[in-house]
């Protein structure tokens, strides 16, 4: 079954599909590029491996202390204490896909990294955006091209231009960021803002300076992901995506696609 949406499906925002369609996206996008950029380049899968410390806090209702003395009864006493917070630490090993072009001709350099945004990575205090945003700022101040694809509504705002030079220029009617930094113009960001209702645009990735671009379709990688994934056979179309809430219209809109399409009934 293909896309019900003309553009980004909000329900792959979902925590539950996001990893398996983040990996799917990032190996079509080496696919995709692969054919354009060689023989002088040559697209690469890397890995950003971190782990993740969860915490759960949780207080016993009652503690019990068992003593047993030699040659004595066992004996059972209720502690008299207040009962403690248990603080119960998780670590959690992490694993984000990213696309590196490399130049053949220059003993296989770096040209252009290539970033789809992970949930970890734009929430607040944790590893992921921490690491994140450590290699955004080595690669801005370097030579290397960087291309960081937006395709999740929520969390912490953590693409490469200022957010307030963004919102003087796009204003905030949109749901998904594309931007496109390249290191021979470091001043001028290339972007392309998309609502829920607009198709993903076709994006040129840079090459070696004055080598020209590639050219990647996001929306036909995001619907060709979303086929091969069979998503289809497991999103429940009949409840609202997944958060942050979208507004009345576009809410109003979503349950009129869905509904024209049979995938959504009273």
């Amino acid at each position: 079954m293909a896309n019900p949406f003309p553009g980004m499906n909000p329900y792959l925002e979902s925590r539950r599909y996001w990893s398996d369609f983040h990996t799917r996206l990032m190996t079509y996008i080496s696919n995709a590029l692969q054919p354009q950029i060689r023989p002088r380049y040559v697209a690469r899968l890397e890995e950003r491996v971190y782990i993740e410390e969860s915490r759960r806090e949780s207080q016993p209702d009652v503690v019990i202390l068992r003593t047993q003395q030699r040659d004595a009864p066992v004996a059972t006493v209720e502690a008299a204490y207040d009962p403690p917070q248990v603080l119960h630490v998780e670590e959690a090993l992490h694993t984000e896909v990213y696309v590196q072009v490399l130049d053949r001709e220059q003993g296989l350099r770096l040209v252009t990294v290539i970033e789809v945004l992970s949930p970890t990575n734009k929430e607040a205090g944790t590893k992921g955006r921490e690491l994140y945003l450590r290699k955004q700022a080595e690669i801005l101040k370097s030579d290397v091209h960087l291309v960081e694809i937006d395709l999740l509504r929520g969390g912490e705002y953590t693409l490469a231009p200022p957010r307030g030079k963004v919102m003087e220029q796009l204003g905030s009617a949109w749901h998904y960021l594309i931007s496109i930094s390249r290191a021979d113009d470091p001043y001028n960001f290339w972007l392309y803002a998309r609502t829920l209702r607009e198709r993903l645009p076709v994006i040129p990735i840079p090459l070696a300076i004055g080598d020209g671009f590639a050219r990647l379709d996001l929306q036909a990688l995001v619907n060709q992901c979303y086929e091969d994934g069979a998503y289809e056979a497991t999103i429940d179309y009949s409840a609202p995506p997944p958060p942050p809430p979208l507004s009345a219209e576009d809410l109003a809109w979503l349950d009129a696609l869905l509904r024209e399409q049979g995938l959504r009934c009273d």
